[in-house]
């Protein structure tokens, strides 16, 4: 018929917009068939919501021999009910590579298991193998690892000269002991880190622009805080509130949003506030409702609020003495301060939420040009 007198080159394209699956099933339809989709360089095997009875073994047997000479995308979704080796994963990844593969993302979900995923020119993989792994791509830019319920991991580590971004999320590793990062390239950082390790060891980050920092142990936040002076937007929440010393400046911060879930948190507030001379744009949230015990007013007001704060934006305002404490604070010494928002839980009732426009209004605001936004927080 007609397509088959189509060249190779524009059958791949045709291929190339139908799912694996399909193109794969086209190699039944002539001799000529046979190894065109072996020619795709985007390929994904997913058996999540549609089972594909025998994903595995074709992977195992189809892989290793494929065409294209560069991968660019490779995704391999599987539930946990398929039988999965993990010499089978190593393989998997060692082949990717050697295909020169620019993006690779591979999920396996199961109880016994990490979750492993790839992508974004990214490797995610536990233990000893993940140095292995990275060594071989010395040109590597964005690194992704999510380690959850490994209870066999205890520790790892990431040095990647060239890295630009890094995400690492850790949950429930209960054997986790240390790790160390040393990624002297990075301008992104995302850290979720649920675990608490005896040793921390994070190298300076001077070319770090951003960073989104969601930890438990005041002691990780110790050890990082050094390591991302750097940032210019920093994103931060920690289940124990922390004083990290003085000595860290963030002179070149100029976006914080800053989690108000931690016990008196506050206090992690006044001190990034302290050392942040350069601060436009604040930003306080809380994920969950906790009581602040107190608001130590700094004794002389902040850099900050004199010379460069734009912007305050705080969502979950719930009024109390001490939200309220940190709220007159700004508004009085913030000198060139052009809107403050504040939206309101949407739990609080109409009386008392009028009430604390009310107080809000009725403070000294020290810039004469800022302007109150009040709404409700969904």
């Amino acid at each position: 018929d007609n397509i088959n007198g189509l060249p190779d080159d524009l059958l791949l394209k045709i291929l190339s917009f139908v799912p694996t699956y399909v193109a794969v099933s086209t190699c039944v339809l002539s001799k000529r068939w046979e190894f065109i989709w072996m020619w795709l360089p985007n390929l994904e095997f997913k058996s999540v919501w549609n089972p594909w009875p025998g994903i595995v073994d074709f992977i195992n047997k189809k892989l290793p021999i494929h065409r294209a000479p560069v991968i660019e995308r490779l995704c391999i979704h599987i539930t946990s009910n398929a039988h999965i080796k993990p010499e089978y994963i190593k393989r998997w990844i060692e082949i990717a590579v050697s295909h020169y593969v620019r993006e690779l993302q591979i999920d396996y979900y199961s109880k016994t298991e990490i979750t492993l995923q790839l992508e974004a020119e990214s490797f995610f993989i536990d233990g000893k193998y993940l140095q292995q792994l990275i060594s071989g791509c010395p040109v590597l830019e964005d690194l992704s690892l999510r380690f959850c319920c490994n209870d066999n991991l205890r520790e790892f580590t990431v040095i990647i000269p060239s890295l630009q971004s890094l995400s690492l999320f850790l949950f429930g590793n209960s054997n986790l002991n240390r790790y160390k990062i040393d990624t002297p390239s990075l301008k992104y950082l995302k850290l979720e880190d649920w675990n608490d390790p005896e040793h921390y060891s994070w190298t300076n980050m001077p070319k770090l622009r951003e960073a989104y920092v969601d930890v438990e142990s005041s002691n990780h936040l110790k050890t990082l805080i050094g390591s991302i002076t750097s940032v210019k937007r920093l994103t931060i929440c920690c289940l124990e509130d922390y004083l990290y010393g003085d000595g860290f400046v963030f002179n070149h911060l100029e976006h914080l949003k800053l989690c108000m879930c931690p016990f008196d948190s506050s206090n992690l507030l006044g001190q990034l506030l302290k050392g942040s001379p350069n601060l436009q744009v604040l930003d306080i949230f809380e994920m969950k409702r906790n009581d602040i015990v107190c608001w130590n007013q700094p004794s002389s007001v902040l850099e900050c609020l004199l010379s460069s704060l734009k912007i305050l934006n705080w969502s979950a305002y719930f009024g109390r003495p001490q939200d309220r404490g940190i709220a007159v604070y700004i508004l009085k010494n913030a000198c060139h301060l052009k809107t403050a928002t504040f939206l309101t839980d949407k739990r609080i009732n109409d009386v008392r939420r009028l009430k604390m426009i009310k107080e809000l209004r009725l403070s000294p605001r020290a810039s004469s040009t800022c302007q109150l936004v009040f709404g409700e927080d969904f």
